[in-house]
């Protein structure tokens, strides 16, 4: 008989305790077939360790002696970990019953399908998207993030109207499902992004090699997000507006980056004299830092960063028309509105 592939469900903890105690018990009653439990703890000052080592001997526990961020933190917890399949969980995401074998099914089928997605609602209203991943990411032309029942900060109720198994751009980094071998050949998470937009940049890279990325909704997870760092917060806005630059820079063919990069520019300005005005101060800064980081990195970083491998792959989920024009003056807040539902 064919032996059952090995799966390892990872999860990168930071001061996590609360939601290890909460979530932790339905992850290890979701476990199937040859599936092992990873904590890898990213130096946590909480009584996370303890915790697992008194309640949970059995899981094995990896612990790093600082904050290596989400990027470097998983990058280095795989670099310990032997499977066939990764499964990256944020610690504060409750699974459902049977999560996991829709997505091994999914890539088993099809050695094309490098990463998926489960449906991803929130925790705190379970009939809604959540807004880490909802059902399956896009990316606009002015590399503005999406998903299937989420545009920028408004969700959707979940229908069942996005329960199609189909390409996206990018899988949620909240449950990604991925083949080890695929991310260890495309050089795993830029580190120098620390946290956000880095599975964004990774799925990219994933598409470019000749891979597919897909959602598949007939799993189902409920995720708590902003557990640290919530919406609003000036950090969590300069590392967004940072790594999308980056993560455009890097990965654009030369004659886009002529003419999105400007673009972006223009349009990061209104944003941020928008914060401004309003009165939000912290979010106008946030976005001037992250311009002045982003020059930083392309005069003296640049050659620390994840490069496509090839670029030789096919781009789905990608969306030539620009959210920030239809949500904000069009008015349409619904994905199928927008991009339509295939025929």
């Amino acid at each position: 008989m064919p032996q059952t592939p090995k799966i390892a469900v990872v999860i990168l903890n930071w001061n996590g305790l609360r939601y290890l105690e909460k979530f932790l018990p339905f992850v290890l009653a979701a476990r199937y077939g040859n599936t092992e439990v990873i904590v890898a703890d990213n130096g946590s000052t909480d009584p996370s360790v303890s915790f697992l080592r008194e309640k949970y001997p059995q899981i094995r526990l990896i612990c790093f002696e600082q904050n290596y961020g989400f990027a470097r933190g998983y990058n280095e917890a795989l670099k310990r970990v032997e499977a066939d399949y990764y499964v990256l969980l944020n610690s504060d995401v409750e699974v459902e019953p049977g999560w996991l074998e829709p997505m091994l099914a999914l890539l088993e089928s099809n050695p094309a399908i490098a990463a998926c997605q489960p449906k991803i609602r929130s925790y705190n209203n379970r009939t809604v998207f959540e807004y880490a991943g909802a059902a399956g990411g896009w990316l606009d032309k002015y590399g503005y993030p999406f998903a299937k029942g989420r545009i920028f900060d408004y969700t959707e109720v979940d229908r069942g109207q996005y329960d199609q198994c189909e390409p996206v751009f990018w899988a949620s980094g909240a449950a990604l499902f991925i083949r080890s071998s695929v991310f260890h050949a495309v050089k795993g998470f830029d580190e120098y992004f620390f946290a956000h937009q880095e599975e964004i940049d990774l799925c990219w890279r994933i598409q470019l090699a000749g891979y597919l990325v897909y959602s598949c909704p007939a799993s189902v997870v409920y995720h708590v997000g902003g557990g640290t760092l919530p919406k609003g917060n000036s950090l969590k806005t300069y590392l967004n507006f940072r790594n999308n630059r980056i993560m455009l820079s890097k990965n654009l063919p030369l004659r886009k980056k002529l003419w999105i990069l400007p673009a972006r520019d223009f349009l990061d300005a209104l944003s941020a004299w928008k914060g401004l005005l309003s009165g939000d101060a912290g979010y106008f800064i946030a976005i001037i830092r992250s311009h002045l980081a982003y020059f930083k990195w392309l005069l003296f970083y640049r050659h620390k960063s994840v490069f496509p491998v090839t670029r030789e792959g096919q781009l789905h989920g990608y969306s030539k028309k620009n959210m920030i024009w239809q949500h904000f003056v069009r008015k349409r807040k619904h994905f199928d509105e927008i991009i339509g539902r295939p025929d």
